[in-house]
């Protein structure tokens, strides 16, 4: 697994922000979505792209074009929702799936009870958007639902992850082709399973229902 834990001073201005327990829901929600441009310009640095030959005004040129079949953006609901934007913004020739993951407040299991994805994901580049990386296990869950339709490769996108939760996906992953990009690699969890300092639910706050 390869992780890449976004150090840019724009990045840590915007999540200082999004940190912030007064940053109102509408200010939270459009940083989330200028964070995820952000990193998703590091997430896609190794989109698969294909050579094309292009007129330009002046002469023809040799250039590259997002290669087939498009990649697929799936963020995690209802929080990932908030991110899907930012990525499509980027790259608009993405197709976009879904998956519902919800955590046991109890348990801290992750439990899938929605999916809307293509059929075959053989040879697809997925992207998984999720604003948390806490314990891990909801992204694991839905890294593993991906490989097991058949992608062959992942990216997880989050804005803010914990040691617990890297080391987690990194005992899911094996030989797997994995990707982690992170906004902020936080101090780790407290007794209720949340980040420290990390910046409170991120769904209740992109939508208003603290």
């Amino acid at each position: 697994m390869r992780l890449h834990v976004a150090d840019h001073p724009l990045i840590t201005h915007k999540l200082t922000v999004l940190r912030d327990k007064a940053t109102p829901s509408p200010v939270f929600r459009q940083l989330t979505e200028e964070l995820m441009t952000l990193l998703a310009y590091e997430a896609t640095r190794n989109v698969r792209v294909e050579p094309v030959t292009i007129d330009t005004p002046v002469t023809q040129t040799k250039g590259v074009r997002i290669a087939d079949p498009k990649p697929l953006v799936v963020p995690i609901l209802r929080a990932g929702l908030g991110m899907l934007e930012g990525m499509t913004k980027l790259v608009p020739t993405a197709e976009v799936g879904f998956l519902g993951i919800v955590r046991n407040e109890e348990t801290l299991l992750p439990t899938t009870y929605a999916e809307r994805l293509p059929d075959d994901l053989s040879d697809r580049q997925c992207f998984v958007l999720d604003p948390m990386l806490a314990t891990g296990g909801s992204l694991a869950a839905a890294i593993k639902y991906l490989f097991d339709r058949g992608a062959t490769e992942v990216t997880a996108v989050c804005l803010l992850g914990t040691p617990e939760g890297v080391h987690a996906i990194e005992s899911l992953v094996g030989d797997r082709d994995i990707t982690l990009v992170l906004g902020a690699l936080d101090e780790g969890l407290n007794e209720h399973g949340y980040i420290v300092p990390g910046l409170g639910d991120a769904g209740d706050r992109l939508y208003g229902t603290v």
